[in-house]
């Protein structure tokens, strides 16, 4: 992380504060969402996959009372995100690791929930970020089918893995499950009505082989367009972006 200067942002409607670089890759609603799209109960054992900040653990710490593990790559981002977890005093313990070489102490423990948001776009492709830390968050340097992996191994039967993503890639994590996960369900993130939804939420549940589930779209905004100053979130996405309601799938 080359740029340490940080800001202190609110999530939950200022229920928890997370530090976070001003420049690079900032924690947004994404993190949030797939956070309340977790089915944990409290005292369930979480693994968060590539962390960052810790802003997805500890929201869904702060909602559910799980124990979460965070791992996570760079080291001043991980030490960032046992910061915010010592600030916030939210059940979260945070390891530096790469998620394709994870230490004994995660490859000898099952978890209840996994979630990840791993980066969305593969190496060399689009449009690079001017922000060297940005990119690097952004970009793959381990193939997807590494996430998804680790992630299918670490969850308990019966347990779920979660992943936020873009609906371009769908296709691609879509041909890499296997028999190991089922009863997958998308729930497409539309901005407003009408618009194509540019995220999806991913979840399935190990063993499982309930059918394949395409579900009706979140829309987060009111109306077709932004048209005064302040917030104009839906009712649904505010009670979850703002209260900490579940995301139920």
């Amino acid at each position: 992380m080359t740029d340490l200067a940080l800001s202190h942002d609110g999530f939950l409607g200022g229920a928890i504060r997370i530090w976070q670089p001003l420049d690079g890759f900032r924690a947004s609603t994404d993190a949030v969402l797939l956070a309340a799209s977790v089915p944990a109960q409290p005292g369930d054992h979480v693994l968060d996959l590539g962390c960052g900040v810790g802003t997805a653990g500890l929201c869904l710490a702060h909602r559910t009372g799980a124990h979460v593990t965070g791992v996570e790559f760079d080291t001043a981002t991980a030490a960032l995100a046992r910061r915010n977890a010592a600030e916030t005093g939210l059940p979260m313990q945070v390891v530096e690791a790469d998620v394709g070489d994870l230490p004994d102490a995660i490859r000898g423990h099952s978890y209840h929930h996994i979630l990840c948001n791993p980066p969305y776009y593969p190496a060399g492709a689009g449009t690079v970020a001017q922000n060297p830390d940005r990119d690097a968050a952004m970009r793959e340097n381990l193939p997807l089918a590494i996430w998804l992996d680790a992630a299918t191994r670490r969850v308990r039967p019966g347990g779920t893995v979660s992943l936020i993503f873009t609906t371009e890639r769908l296709p691609d994590l879509m041909a890499m499950l296997d028999g190991r996960l089922g009863g997958g369900k998308v729930l497409p993130l539309a901005a407003r009505t009408g618009r194509p939804a540019k995220r999806v939420i991913f979840q399935a549940r190990k063993g499982a082989r309930n059918p394949f589930q395409l579900l009706a779209p979140l829309i987060l905004h009111e109306g077709a367009k932004h048209l005064k100053d302040g917030t104009d979130e839906t009712d649904a996405a505010r009670a979850i972006l703002r209260n900490g309601a579940n995301l139920t799938l």
